[in-house]
């Protein structure tokens, strides 16, 4: 395996790790949505969405971690490629079009996590294809 796929993997479950503190933080007190993340209208903030939150958030870690260690698992690459698609393109509707979050450091940092991965596992994509080649290539 490449280096740069073992950095991914790496990359993934680090992402993962954070985002099941995350899951917790989101069940154990709902003002850290309002506080850190939903600032632009936390009174919409309430203890439903902020566990509704936090389940979408461990089964978005469940997908990430699931990768990392079967990370030439195709259809589970796209799928975990698609859950920082779906990341960015809720931080982003949150702040341009519903306004219900500010670009704060809050928001700030799950964009580029988001936007990082997803250039990562683009790159990724590449790195995998050159394996499932050379795998072929060894076969014949």
């Amino acid at each position: 395996m490449s280096r740069f796929l073992n950095v991914l993997r790496s990359w993934l479950v680090m992402v993962s790790i954070i985002a099941m503190g995350n899951t917790v933080q989101s069940f154990r007190d709902h003002s850290f949505l309002s506080e850190k993340l939903y600032t632009g209208k936390p009174s919409l903030v309430n203890g439903l969405q902020a566990r509704t939150f936090g389940i979408w958030t461990l089964l978005s870690s469940v997908i990430r971690c699931y990768c990392a260690i079967d990370i030439r698992n195709k259809t589970l690459y796209n799928i975990t490629l698609l859950t920082f698609f779906l990341a960015l393109g809720h931080f982003l509707s949150e702040v341009f079009i519903y306004g219900t979050a500010a670009a704060t450091i809050g928001v700030l940092a799950p964009l580029m996590v988001a936007s990082f991965s997803i250039l990562g596992m683009l790159i990724g994509l590449q790195y995998l294809e050159v394996e499932a080649t050379s795998q072929l290539k060894k076969r014949n």
